[in-house]
């Protein structure tokens, strides 16, 4: 045998050697049963990828398989924002996941009938580490946290995701998350499309059957974000004249907020504080009173405030994700973690940056050929449908399709915009997380964005 043929078989030992690792750490992974869970048909897995060797870090997953041909479904990865939130403890268990922890004194769970997983195949992970179940074993990185970072390492993550799950490697590849993951979203989308650009076989290992995003309620431009935020308050009686007045006399949003003036300070706490008695993330919401309910929302400062929607089901889904059994079950918490999980981690005290802007991002992914769809709850007050509005219009997009009613059956579900490069949904009656209030038009959304579809524009 000549010396290529010998490096031929090596490679190929390597690359099958390889794969049946992966393979094996899969099965290591499959989650057969939850306690409390109903019987299901698809198939489950989570546990942990490390996305850096040397300082012992790993991001945690949940994945869920399609409910039906999940070999021939896209794959969809899902991330909350915050920073520093749970996408299991939002996106799975509260939102669009197959599984929703209940009131009850024995672990419980609830099946979700518009889970997303009915759609695609369907992957959340806690990022960045210090979330959830994600952890380190270097406290420093900790204290270094920031957009770039986490950019990275959910990077690495999805390239190691790969090589555990190599089945789903040629699918269709699509991120979705809300709030803050309008900085998590384009950030990791540039990664993947600078990797994908220097490596353009797409039989390269890393290579990445990236075809498009979709964020809801999305933080992408502090200027526009906080002009929408207050003009929204006023539009929607939740502040005075008088307050409405001053804010925008004396604030320049075109600053970094936590650069304005004393005076101006003074009159957003004046803003702030109403929020101590309506929620902020759906303004038509009853708040929980619940002994155990939550308290991180207490509108104490701009940079404090993390992003999500907070009913006492969050009671229920920390209970249950303290669970050890549940812990046991999941592969969770194998480091033995000092702190309890949490939705929005108490250890990320200090975010190291993050871009006043996402609009530069957003336009290199437009000219990079990717579906974007943004979409709004037009009952959110924190990163409200008018910000939103302003931001889409400082992009200077041209328009395609004008602002057009949706349905879902005969109801108007919202209305879309189509410029030349995103596709622009307002969901009717949905806070700040849309699956969480309009569960069913949620899923019709994600479904119609997978296939590039339109809404229905009339009734059926």
């Amino acid at each position: 045998m000549g010396l290529c043929s010998i490096i031929v078989v090596v490679v190929l030992i390597v690359c099958l050697c390889g794969e049946g690792l992966g393979l094996r750490e899969q099965e290591e992974d499959r989650v057969y049963e939850l306690p409390g869970q109903p019987l299901v048909n698809f198939k489950q897995y989570s546990g942990y990828i490390t996305v850096n060797e040397s300082h012992g870090r790993a991001l945690f997953y949940w994945f869920f398989e399609s409910v039906d041909q999940p070999q021939q479904k896209p794959l969809l990865l899902w991330l909350n924002g915050g920073p520093g939130c749970s996408s299991i403890g939002y996106g799975e268990a509260e939102e669009l996941g197959p599984f929703s922890p209940q009131n009850s004194t024995q672990p419980k769970l609830k099946l979700n009938p518009y889970s997303w997983n009915k759609a695609a195949n369907l992957l959340f992970i806690e990022s960045p580490v210090g979330v959830g179940f994600s952890y380190t074993n270097t406290t420093t990185d900790i204290s270094q946290l920031g957009d770039t970072i986490t950019a990275k390492d959910s990077h690495t993550f999805l390239i190691n995701w790969f090589k555990r799950f190599p089945q789903f490697k040629s699918h269709d590849f699509y991120i979705a998350g809300e709030s803050y993951a309008g900085h998590y979203v384009p950030q990791l989308s540039e990664l993947i499309l600078d990797n994908n650009n220097n490596n353009q076989n797409s039989s390269d290992e890393d290579h990445i059957n990236f075809k498009g995003i979709m964020i809801g309620n999305a933080l992408l431009d502090d200027e526009t974000d906080q002009k929408g935020m207050i003009e929204y308050a006023w539009d929607h009686a939740v502040i005075s004249d008088g307050l409405y007045k001053n804010i925008t006399t004396i604030c320049n949003f075109t600053y970094p907020i936590q650069n304005q003036t004393d005076e101006c300070n003074t009159e957003l706490n004046k803003y702030f504080d109403v929020y101590k008695i309506i929620d902020m993330y759906s303004l038509y919401a009853p708040r929980c009173f619940s002994n155990a309910s939550n308290t991180r929302r207490s509108s104490d400062g701009w940079n404090k405030m993390r992003a999500g929607y907070d009913p006492c089901a969050s009671d229920y889904t920390q209970l249950y994700f303290n669970r050890p059994e549940v812990q046991k079950a999941l592969h969770a918490n194998v480091t033995k973690i000092s702190y309890p999980w949490t939705h929005c981690s108490n250890n990320i005290s200090f975010w190291n940056e993050s871009p006043v802007s996402m609009l530069p991002v957003l336009k290199k992914l437009i000219a990079g050929g990717l579906r974007i769809w943004i979409y709004s709850g037009d009952t959110d007050g924190r990163i409200p449908v008018t910000a939103t509005r302003y931001t889409l219009k400082k992009l200077g997009l041209p328009i395609v399709q004008d602002w057009t009613p949706w349905y879902t059956s005969r109801q108007v579900g919202g209305w879309s915009i189509v410029y030349d490069g995103i596709t622009f949904v307002t969901i009717r009656g949905a806070g700040h997380q849309v699956p969480t209030f309009a569960p069913k038009q949620a899923l019709q959304l994600v479904r119609h964005f997978l296939v590039n579809k339109n809404l229905p524009q009339h009734p059926i």
